[in-house]
C-alpha cells in the first residue's frame, strides 16, 4: 500500500540522503539495504543513534511542522527506500487508516528503542554498551559470519565505536579484554567476536531490568503495509 503513496529511490553506498539541520519533510522506509544515522561529535568522530534496515523507518522528524533533520543519513550499502512526504502521509492516513496505523506503530516502537539506548548511554559501562551494540549489529546479516560470529572490518569497527558512543581507544581496551577471555580474536585487519548471545551471557541482565538491550521491532505489519 505504501508504494502507491511514496516516492521510491535507490541510493549508492556512501550516498548522503540528508544532513542535520536541513529542512525535513515526511519520513523514509527502508525497502532494501541499510541507512546509518549519524551525529557529528567533533572532527573525526561521530555518534550513531540508529541503523535503519529493511522494514524500518527513519527521518520521521519530518512529520512535524517546520521540521529539520536531527542527524545525517547515509546509505551504508546500495539501499532502496520509500519516501512519504507529509502531504502523502496525510493522504495515506485518510485513505488507508489500517495500514497507516501499522506504520505509526513501527515509528513508535523505533522511538521507544531510541529511548532505551539513551538509558544505556546514561547508566551502562563502555563494555556493556559495546556488547549491546554488537548484539544490534548481529541483527544485520552483513556483519555475521556463517558460524554466527560477528566480523568487523575496519570501517565496521569505526561504526561500532560510534554506536557505543565512546572513543576508539576505550572500545579497543574492551575488545582486548574480550580477546584475552577467548571471546574475540584478530584476523588480519578484522576483529571477529563471539556470537552475540555468548557476549550477552556475560552481561549483568539486572542492568536492563531483565530485558535484552535489543529493540524487538516486528516488521510483519510494515511489510503487509508495503503490499
Amino acid at each position: 500500500m505504501i508504494a502507491s503513496y511514496a516516492a521510491k529511490a535507490t541510493w549508492p553506498a556512501g550516498f548522503v540522503l540528508y544532513q542535520r539541520g536541513t529542512p525535513a519533510d515526511g519520513l523514509f522506509v527502508v525497502v532494501r539495504g541499510r541507512v546509518v544515522l549519524r551525529n557529528r561529535v567533533k572532527a573525526g568522530r561521530g555518534f550513531v543513534p540508529a541503523i535503519a534496515a529493511e522494514g524500518e523507518t527513519f527521518g520521521a522528524e519530518g512529520l512535524a511542522p517546520n521540521a529539520t533533520y536531527v542527524t545525517d543519513a547515509r546509505a551504508d550499502e546500495e539501499t532502496e527506500t520509500y519516501h512519504l512526504s507529509s502531504a502523502r502521509f496525510r493522504a495515506f492516513v485518510r485513505e488507508q487508516p489500517q495500514h497507516a496505523l501499522a506504520l505509526v506503530g513501527q515509528v513508535t516502537a523505533e522511538h521507544a528503542a531510541l529511548l532505551g539506548k539513551l538509558r544505556e548511554l546514561a547508566t551502562l559501562s563502555v563494555e556493556q554498551r559495546l556488547v549491546a551494540a554488537v548484539a544490534r549489529l548481529a541483527r544485520h546479516a552483513a556483519f555475521v559470519a556463517p558460524d554466527g560470529r560477528v566480523v568487523l572490518s575496519p570501517p565496521q569497527y569505526r561504526l561500532l565505536c560510534e554506536l557505543v558512543g565512546a572513543t576508539r581507544e576505550s572500545v579497543t581496551l574492551v575488545i582486548n579484554r574480550l580477546v584475552g577471555q577467548g571471546l574475540a580474536e584478530r584476523n588480519g585487519s578484522d576483529f571477529v567476536l563471539a556470537p552475540a548471545h555468548q557476549l550477552l551471557q556475560r552481561m549483568e541482565y539486572d542492568a536492563f531490568d531483565g530485558e535484552l538491550p535489543i529493540p524487538v521491532v516486528s516488521n510483519g505489519d510494515l511489510r503487509a503495509a508495503h503490499a
